[in-house]
């Protein structure tokens, strides 16, 4: 395990900087709340169930597209469980939050230079919820989401589509991840440099990683703000 006061990046060797927003750059607060307690009471009610009831019927739901693009898919869940799921985003958007040390390490990567590139599994409606609800969309030469790509980040394909896509050098990338499962398949096919984020969620307790750098925050980095 590698902590958060142990981690240098060789910022010397990043010419290209990806980021993952939801647990890396906002709170992943949100998406737990909706998804673990706002759909299934939405549910519920929808359908005369306790929320127990509706809680089983929603979480096997959930299990039987984890990891494909279904399960990102606003519109996917809006017409399997009958339910308004962008509408009940916005009811709850209050709890969108961006991360401790996000913006100034945004605004040191913007200003030093760096292609810098929002990868994410958000559907497009979420995306943009989420970019109007905070300012991190300003600092990214483009922004782009896994179902622009056909595939989550989850799937190899993704990382050889996303390279040819921005002609990025895998040797001199950096991802951002709070997900282990897609740093390791970035791992094999893109790029180089790998970190890891321990506190995706405010309320959760931090779980560094056994496998790849891991930091609370941006933080514990050295600025990449180099001349």
């Amino acid at each position: 395990m590698t902590t958060s006061t142990s981690v240098i990046l060789p910022w010397q060797d990043i010419h290209t900087v990806l980021l993952d927003m939801d647990g890396t750059l906002l709170d992943l607060h949100f998406d737990d709340h909706f998804f673990r307690i706002v759909v299934p009471q939405s549910y519920a009610t929808a359908n005369e169930l306790t929320f127990e009831q509706a809680e089983k019927i929603v979480f096997d739901a959930y299990r039987a597209v984890e990891g494909t693009l279904a399960w990102y898919d606003v519109d996917y869940w809006s017409r399997t469980l009958k339910l308004d799921i962008p509408l009940l985003k916005k009811q709850v958007a209050h709890l969108i939050q961006v991360r401790p040390q996000v913006m100034p390490f945004l605004k040191a990567l913007h200003k030093s230079g760096r292609a810098l590139y929002l990868v994410t599994n958000a559907h497009g409606k979420s995306l943009s919820l989420k970019l109007e609800k905070t300012p991190i969309g300003a600092w990214f030469n483009d922004l782009i989401t896994s179902h622009d790509m056909g595939c989550p980040k989850e799937d190899p394909k993704f990382w050889s589509l996303l390279q040819k896509r921005l002609e990025y050098d895998p040797d001199h990338t950096l991802l951002v991840e709070d997900s282990e499962k897609i740093l390791a398949v970035a791992s094999e096919y893109g790029p180089a440099h790998l970190l890891h984020i321990a506190k995706p969620s405010s309320q959760r307790e931090p779980q560094f990683s056994q496998h790849f750098p891991s930091v609370l925050d941006f933080s514990a980095l050295p600025s990449p703000d180099l001349s």
